[in-house]
């Protein structure tokens, strides 16, 4: 139980010791074995299209999942009156040279996955009318996202996190922006990565964390001084398993 941690909310979260550095987690595998998505699926017509006209294709349970399920989280913070219904933005930047997927540096200082890179988004509202208005009314309150210049085209399944939340990630095209306006409180920085990398499983790392509680993998995707990993990773494999096909 950390500082800030009220003593009701043991149990409700299996989330990481505090200090933890997923940097340091051995690799297992990388995943370079498995197809890459091929550079049309990337243009954002055919993004579109494959988001109306979904392919059959399988979600990937992670681990995280996995836990959160087992552990009863979601069900826990019910019966306790949280709040479990969260949604996130997948903002795919339109550029000149392709897509990049903007994402955030979350500050040092909070209480959920804190220094953590994310999706801006956050925990459902009672005023919102779905997730795609919660993503939306979170991006612009997390970074100053325009969501005039947001065209939903679609979602991902619902993801668990071990801190508690059902998340449902919405995807969307996004005009670029010449500069963004940070909550400082939970955003300390913001930054693009090229879609392309992130859709190339040879970028894609298996780590396994061992605990005394057994063992856990995660996936993490560095990108120059940047480390993805946990739930984001987990999100994008789902995007990648999609686009693949």
């Amino acid at each position: 139980m950390t500082q800030n941690q009220k003593p009701q909310e043991q149990g409700l979260s299996a989330a990481a010791p505090l200090g933890f550095d997923a940097q340091a987690i051995p690799i297992y595998e990388v995943c370079a074995d498995q197809p890459i998505v091929a550079a049309q699926h990337l243009h954002p017509a055919n993004l579109k299209s494959r988001f109306l006209n979904p392919p059959a294709w399988q979600p990937e349970i992670t681990d995280e999942n996995r836990q959160v399920i087992a552990a009863g989280i979601i069900q826990n913070r019910q019966a306790a009156g949280k709040i479990t219904q969260a949604a996130v933005l997948i903002p795919l930047v339109l550029k000149s040279d392709g897509l990049s997927v903007l994402l955030t540096q979350r500050t040092d200082h909070l209480h959920d996955h804190a220094g953590q890179i994310s999706f801006p988004g956050g925990r459902m509202d009672p005023g919102d009318s779905s997730p795609n208005d919660t993503a939306l009314r979170e991006s612009e309150e997390e970074i100053g996202l325009d969501r005039q210049g947001v065209e939903i085209i679609g979602h991902l399944p619902q993801y668990l996190t071990v801190s508690g939340y059902s998340v449902t990630p919405v995807v969307g095209l996004v005009k670029p922006q010449a500069e963004y306006a940070l909550d400082a409180f939970e955003v300390a920085d913001v930054f693009e990565v090229p879609l392309h990398f992130l859709m190339n499983p040879a970028n894609h790392q298996v780590r396994v964390w061992e605990s005394d509680q057994g063992s856990r993998r995660f996936y993490s995707m560095p990108y120059e001084n940047r480390f993805i990993w946990g739930a984001t990773a987990g999100m994008l494999r789902n995007l990648y398993h999609l686009l693949k096909v």
